[in-house]
C-alpha cells in the first residue's frame, strides 16, 4: 500500500503531524495518482477489449474494471481527505489544488459515501440504456394502432431523413417514428434527474448541471452568458443559412415556403442539429477511388509529423484497430475513437477506415487526439492533469485538424485533388456552415438551455415538452409538424440527454474554439487565408501546437488561451471565416421572407 494511505490506514497521526499541510497534500496526491493510473489503465484495457471484440465475457470484464475504478474515485476515504485538504487550499500550491479539485470532481460522479444513491443511479442508468438499445421503432402501425406493420431502426430513420429523394410524407412518417421512444424514456429520466441532482448537491453544488460546469471552472451563470454571447454573434449568419435552407427545402418538397420556422420533418436530421445534403456538388469521394485505407492512416499521421510533431509510437500501429473487419470474425464498435490507455505513451485508435472523404477527415480528427495525448504525457505534467486544458480543447483541436484536412492546398499536396481540379469555395463554405453554424443553435441554444432548466431549475415533467419546443423555435427556427403534448418527451429522444447529461456545452465551445485556433495558425503564424491554408511541412505551426498541447490541464484554460492566441474565447474568427458566405447569402436571400 502507498505510504500515505498506509499511514492513515494504520492511524499514524504523529507522522502526519510532523509534515506540513502541503507535504500531506502532496503525499496524498502522489499516492492517489499511482493508484488511479493503475485502475484507469485496467479499465481502459478492459473497455478496449470489449469494444474491439464484443462478447458477454468482455463486457463483464469491462463492468468489473469500471467498478474498481469507481471504488477508488468515489472512496469515502478519498472524499473525506480531499474535503479536509481543500478547506485549507490557500496554504497549498496551485498545482496541488488543481489536482485535488480533479479528484473531487471525479468523486462527485460516484460518491461511495452515499452508496444507496450511487447504486440506484447505476441501476437507473443501466435500465435507461437498455430501453434505448432495445426500443422497437415502428414506421407504420396497423389500422387499429395496436401493432407494428413496418418495423424500422434508427439507422433506417436517419437514412430516410438524409435522403434527397425521400418525399415529405416519408420524412413525416419516419420523423414521427423517431419520437416514439420519448414516452418510454421519460420515467427513467425523471428518476435520473433526481439521482444526479442528489449526487451533485451532496458535494455542495446547486445541481448536476452546476457540477458539470465546474469542470470548466465556471459557474452556471458564467457558462450561460458565454453561450448566449456565441449565439448572438453567430445569429446573423444562421438566419441567412436558415432562410436559404427554407427556400431550398420548399422547392425540394414542392411546398409553399413557410412564413416562419422550418417544419422539423423537412430537415435531414432528427433534431435539426445539422443539415447535410442541402448543397449539391460537394463530394470528394471520387478522388479517393483506388486508395488503400492504410494510405489514409499514414497520411493522417504525416499531416502532424510534417510539422515536426513526434511520430506515433510503434505500439500505436500494433495496438490500434484501424480497419473494418468481417462481423463473422468478431464484432467491434464502429464508432471512431481515440484511446489514452495508460495516461502515458500507450495510445490507440479504434476506426473502420475506408477510402472516402468522410474517413479522410475522421482519421485526421482521431489522430489529433493521439497527438494531444502524447504532447502532455511528459514528466512535467502530473498524471491527474494529463488532459485537455478543458473538455472542449480536445474536440476543438481535433476538429481544427478536420478543417485543415479539407483545405484545397493540402488536398493537392497530399495528391488527393488533381492539379486541374477546382473546388467551388462558396459551395464548400455553405456545406460547412450547414454543419458548424447550424449546430450552434442546437448545442448552445436548445440542448444547454433545456438541460439547465431540467437540473438547475427542477423543471416539472409536465412542462418538459413545451419547454423543449419553445427553445427549438427560439434558437433553431424549427417547429414540429403538429402540436406535441406532454404525454410525449421529444427531448428524451436525444441520446445524450440520457447517457451524457449536461455535456453539450462542450461541443458548442469546441466548435468556436476550432475556428479560433485555425485562424491563429493560418493568419498569425503561416500568413495564409484560413479558407485556403496548408499546415503541411510548416514547423512553425508544429511548434505552436506542441507548446499549446503540452500544457495539459496544468493551468486555467482561459489564461492559456489568452497566453497562446492573444484573446479570450471568441466567435469572431468563425464569423470572419464565413464572411464571404454571409455576403453571398444576403444576395441570394434578397427579397425573400426570412426569419421566424
Amino acid at each position: 500500500m502507498p505510504k500515505l494511505l498506509l499511514a492513515f490506514a494504520l492511524c499514524l497521526p504523529a507522522a502526519v503531524r510532523a509534515a506540513t499541510l502541503q507535504e500531506q497534500a502532496a503525499w496524498f496526491v502522489e499516492d492517489y495518482s499511482h493508484l488511479y493510473q493503475g485502475v484507469y489503465t485496467a479499465a481502459q484495457e478492459a473497455s478496449w477489449k470489449a469494444s474491439t471484440d464484443v462478447t458477454p465475457e468482455h463486457e463483464g470484464l469491462r463492468t468489473g474494471a469500471n467498478q474498481a475504478q469507481a471504488a477508488l474515485t468515489g472512496s469515502p476515504y478519498v472524499i473525506a481527505q480531499v474535503r479536509d485538504l481543500l478547506k485549507h487550499e490557500k496554504e497549498l500550491d496551485p498545482q496541488t489544488v488543481r489536482q485535488l479539485r480533479r479528484i473531487w470532481l471525479m468523486a462527485a460522479e460516484n460518491p461511495n459515501d452515499i452508496p444507496d444513491t450511487v447504486s440506484k443511479r447505476v441501476e437507473a442508468e443501466s435500465k435507461q440504456s437498455s430501453t434505448m438499445d432495445s426500443f422497437p421503432f415502428c414506421a407504420e402501425r396497423t389500422p387499429d394502432g395496436k401493432a407494428c406493420a413496418q418495423p424500422t431502426t434508427p439507422n433506417e430513420i436517419d437514412n430516410v431523413l438524409a435522403s434527397t429523394s425521400s418525399s415529405a410524407a416519408d420524412h413525416l412518417t419516419y420523423w414521427l417514428a423517431s419520437k416514439e421512444i420519448g414516452p418510454a424514456l421519460k420515467p427513467g429520466l425523471i428518476e435520473l434527474r433526481g439521482l444526479r441532482n442528489e449526487v451533485a448537491r451532496h458535494f455542495d453544488y446547486p445541481s448536476y448541471f452546476d457540477l458539470q460546469n465546474a469542470w470548466y471552472e465556471m459557474t452556471t451563470p458564467e457558462m450561460m452568458a458565454m453561450l448566449e454571447g456565441v449565439l448572438k454573434d453567430t445569429r446573423p449568419l444562421y438566419e441567412q443559412v436558415h432562410c436559404y435552407a427554407k427556400y431550398e427545402l420548399a422547392k425540394r418538397y414542392h411546398q409553399p415556403v413557410p412564413k416562419g420556422p422550418i417544419p422539423a420533418h423537412w430537415l435531414p436530421n432528427r433534431w435539426a442539429q445539422e443539415w447535410p445534403g442541402l448543397v449539391p456538388g460537394v463530394n470528394l469521394d471520387p478522388y479517393f477511388q483506388g486508395r488503400r485505407p492504410e494510405w489514409i492512416a499514414r497520411q493522417a499521421e504525416a499531416f502532424y509529423t510534417s510539422m515536426g510533431l513526434a511520430p506515433f509510437p510503434e505500439n500505436f500501429w500494433k495496438g490500434s484497430d484501424l480497419y473494418p473487419v468481417a462481423q463473422s470474425l468478431r464484432k467491434k464498435n464502429t464508432h471512431a475513437s481515440a484511446w489514452h490507455i495508460d495516461l502515458d505513451q500507450n495510445v490507440r485508435s479504434l476506426d473502420s477506415i475506408e477510402p472516402n472523404a468522410e474517413w479522410w477527415a475522421t482519421a485526421h480528427h482521431e489522430f489529433g487526439h493521439i497527438v494531444y495525448f502524447l504532447a502532455y504525457s511528459r514528466p512535467e505534467v502530473p498524471i491527474l492533469l494529463r488532459d485537455g486544458a478543458m473538455r472542449a480543447f480536445h474536440e476543438g483541436f481535433a476538429d481544427m485538424a478536420t478543417i485543415a484536412s479539407k483545405q484545397a492546398p493540402y488536398l493537392r499536396q497530399a495528391g488527393v485533388l488533381p492539379e486541374g481540379a477546382r473546388i467551388d469555395q462558396m459551395r464548400w463554405l455553405l456545406a460547412e456552415a450547414m454543419d458548424s453554424i447550424v449546430f450552434l443553435p442546437f448545442a448552445a441554444g436548445t440542448m444547454t438551455h433545456w438541460e439547465r432548466d431540467l437540473y438547475a431549475g427542477d423543471l416539472p415533467p409536465e412542462q418538459w415538452n413545451a419547454r423543449w419546443w419553445q427553445y427549438v423555435r427560439q434558437y433553431q427556427g424549427v417547429e414540429p409538424p403538429a402540436p406535441r403534448g406532454e404525454e410525449l418527451c421529444d427531448a428524451c429522444t436525444k441520446t445524450h440527454i440520457n447517457d451524457a447529461p449536461a455535456y453539450y456545452s462542450t461541443y458548442a465551445i469546441g466548435t468556436v474554439f476550432k475556428y479560433q485556433l485555425h485562424e491563429h495558425i493560418c493568419r498569425g503564424i503561416l500568413r495564409q487565408d484560413p479558407r485556403s491554408c496548408d499546415y503541411y511541412g510548416r514547423k512553425e505551426a508544429g511548434d505552436f501546437i506542441k507548446d499549446l498541447l503540452s500544457q495539459g490541464a496544468t493551468q486555467d484554460w482561459r489564461r492559456l488561451l489568452r497566453e497562446k492566441t492573444g484573446s479570450d474565447l471568441s466567435s469572431k474568427p468563425m464569423m470572419d471565416y464565413f464572411s464571404p458566405l454571409l455576403a453571398y447569402l444576403k444576395k441570394q436571400n434578397r427579397g425573400r421572407s426570412c426569419g421566424w
